[in-house]
């Protein structure tokens, strides 16, 4: 059985089906009528009618691949299909205006030969322009509704049509009135608007493809999230970059250095699933750290637990003594330890603390190259704690 359709993709086919009847409506019209009435601006409409027909087209396609789950090539998914299509269509735009620009240059060379144009092109131009209007109103509205970057620059791209017929509608009234230079000036001013837009178009997918970062409201509410989480001390290292209208986050989070993996974890995991409440969030890396990262550390230059425990049991052996466990602290001023001794294990022999005065902690901690070690040992039913 086969799983209903996100929200967002069925607004999209739903809108898009309903720009792409009525574009056909209107540019078969407004070619014919053009023609018929010798109004080239009204021809140049029709024109950007046809290529909102092919972006109406790129647009079921993209949005048919962006809501695809991830899968083994695409891990995060196909959200940036949709940039894809807004790129492609400002660039399809960009091409459009420029070639009617063109047009309308040719045109008023030879203004001579430029027969009268029919009042039927103002009629058609004016619904064409009402038509447009009510298209982007409600293209708009579904786009803001579903959070779509894609469908909100289609309901753009419609309300630039709307603008252009207008512009359409002005050059026809003037040249019925005997400015024969203005239909050919229409044209021209037609072009440089679809330009125009289809630069903005083209320049925000192509940032949005580069990696480009969330705006400042949201980013700032993002790290608000994080530092009202229970837990986080500080946030720092915070990034994001959009994939279509989803973005990721990255992010590194300050918690008490000495608590356990288990709990550094517990406060992670809970200040990622705060972050994934923001409706933009498509998933967040949360890393957490036990101090800030401001000055940086030769990790490489630190002891590993391996080499630690060795040493250990060397210090230790000569006092007939082993532990239980040890705890390390990898902090910016040095290594610390936690020993855990076991009942009985040499400190039976001298009887309390005679242990810890033996070890010489200090002498213990510049051999093993750490700067601090708390001692932990169980005589009797007591604790005798030490620090060196």
């Amino acid at each position: 059985m086969t799983a209903p359709l996100p929200e967002r993709q069925v607004v999209a086919q739903k809108s898009t089906l309903v720009s792409i009847v009525l574009n056909t409506v209107l540019m078969m019209t407004q070619i014919v009528v053009g023609v018929l009435a010798h109004s080239q601006a009204l021809i140049a409409d029709g024109v950007h009618s046809l290529a909102d027909l092919v972006s109406d087209f790129v647009v079921l396609v993209a949005n048919r691949h962006s809501g695809a789950h991830p899968d083994a090539d695409h891990n995060y998914g196909h959200s940036r299909y949709e940039t894809v299509a807004s790129l492609f269509l400002g660039s399809l735009l960009i091409v459009v205006g420029i070639g009617m620009m063109w047009r309308g240059a040719q045109r008023i060379a030879v203004l001579d030969e430029i027969p009268p144009v029919h009042v039927s092109a103002l009629v058609v131009a004016v619904a064409v322009l009402l038509s447009k209007e009510l298209l982007f109103r409600y293209m708009l509205r579904e786009a803001q509704r579903v959070r779509s970057a894609m469908l909100v620059a289609n309901a753009w791209h419609a309300r630039s049509d709307a603008a252009s017929s207008l512009v359409v509608a002005v050059g026809i009234v003037g040249s019925l009135a005997g400015w024969r230079w203005l239909d050919p000036i229409a044209v021209a001013v037609v072009g440089f608007m679809i330009v125009r837009m289809g630069w903005i178009f083209g320049w925000d997918a192509l940032q949005d493809l580069s990696d480009r970062a969330l705006d400042e409201q949201t980013t700032r509410r993002i790290r608000e999230m994080l530092l009202s989480t229970p837990g986080v001390q500080g946030v720092h290292e915070l990034r994001t970059r959009k994939m279509g209208d989803a973005a990721l986050v990255d992010a590194h989070i300050l918690v008490e250095p000495r608590i356990t993996v288990s709990e550094g974890h517990y406060i992670a995991e809970t200040a990622r699933l705060r972050v994934l409440k923001e409706p933009h969030v498509l998933d967040a890396l949360i890393h957490v750290d036990p101090e800030s990262d401001d000055e940086r550390i030769a990790w490489e230059a630190l002891p590993p637990r391996d080499r630690l425990r060795k040493n250990l049991e060397r210090e230790l052996s000569p006092h007939g003594v082993q532990f239980v466990s040890f705890d390390i602290h990898y902090l910016r001023h040095g290594v610390e330890l936690d020993l855990l001794l076991t009942p009985g294990s040499g400190a039976q022999a001298g009887g309390d603390h005679d242990l810890t005065q033996a070890l010489d902690l200090d002498a213990v901690a510049r051999r093993l190259g750490v700067c601090q070690i708390r001692l932990q040992q169980r005589v009797g039913s007591a604790a005798v704690h030490a620090t060196a």
